[in-house]
């Protein structure tokens, strides 16, 4: 069994989280000083106010989700928080980036018409990209991944970055600012419909199962009165349904932006027109 501090609010400073938001700041700032004036036209912006508004609040949420107090009581008190943690980092993170990205900035990193292009044409196909991003969180929800996690720092952030890596991979085919990597509005919905179907196995896995699945949350100091198997049982709950709800919203989003695409648009008849149409009416 392992141990965990009584002090469970204590404040811990994760330099390492502020290293990583202060440098994205500076990275998005050097792009829009630098590189932007140089890589548009003089009509073209450089940033739209939706990047602007998608960045600050992708690093809020990955802010938020890697400092204390949540990384603190994910990673030595209540799993079901360090789902919610997950959630942030593979649901929220990775489509805000994307839409803050400039379509002439990812066409410089990616360059589609080139071999890096096709490429990544490749392996962003929703049938790769949905496998990858699958196979990586049953991967991280393995009992030996989350307990050394847990034992081992480096490899702790280790997967936080797989699980990054491969939700900003899975989102690709949905948001990418490249239009050509983008997929078919049906397609994507079906995309996420089975995005949100396949995680129904180690949701399920969690909810159902008795008794501790992780050592490293089988500990005698609880946070708010929650043994070991209500943490569990609530981590598969939020997985399931908090996930599956938001993805359902962004089927529903991509539905009625179809369906505005698809409607018949109202012919406009001219009013100089009425006339001569009311006479071959009478003739």
């Amino acid at each position: 069994m392992f141990s965990a501090s009584t002090d469970i609010w204590r404040y811990q400073f994760h330099p390492e989280v502020w290293i990583v938001i202060i440098g994205g700041f500076i990275l998005a700032w050097y792009v829009v000083k630098v590189i932007g004036p140089n890589a548009v036209s003089t009509n073209e912006p450089v940033f739209t106010r939706r990047n602007l508004i998608a960045f600050l609040i992708a690093m809020f949420s990955l802010w938020f989700a890697s400092d204390w107090p949540m990384h603190d009581i994910s990673e030595e008190y209540l799993y079901s928080v360090h789902m919610v943690q997950h959630m942030i980092i593979s649901m929220i993170v990775p489509p805000l980036l994307l839409l803050a990205f400039p379509e002439w900035l990812a066409k410089l990193l990616i360059s589609p018409s080139g071999d890096i292009g096709r490429w990544v044409k490749q392996l962003t196909r929703p049938v790769v990209a949905g496998f990858i991003y699958n196979f990586v969180i049953i991967v991280t929800h393995l009992p030996f991944t989350v307990n050394y996690s847990i034992e081992n720092g480096p490899f702790h952030y280790l997967v936080h970055l797989i699980v990054f890596i491969a939700s900003l991979w899975m989102w690709i085919p949905v948001i990418s600012p490249v239009p050509e990597l983008r997929k078919d509005l049906p397609s994507q919905m079906v995309y996420l419909f089975l995005m949100s179907i396949i995680p129904t196995v180690p949701a399920g896995f969690l909810t159902f199962a008795g008794g501790a699945l992780y050592d490293a949350y089988d500990h005698s100091v609880r946070l708010w009165g929650l043994d070991i198997t209500t943490d569990q049982q609530l981590a598969g709950l939020v997985m399931k349904l908090v996930g599956g709800i938001y993805l359902w919203i962004w089927i529903a989003v991509k539905f009625f932006q179809w369906s505005r695409r698809n409607r018949p648009e109202m012919t406009l008849v001219d009013s100089e027109t009425l006339p001569s149409l009311d006479k071959q009416r009478n003739e």
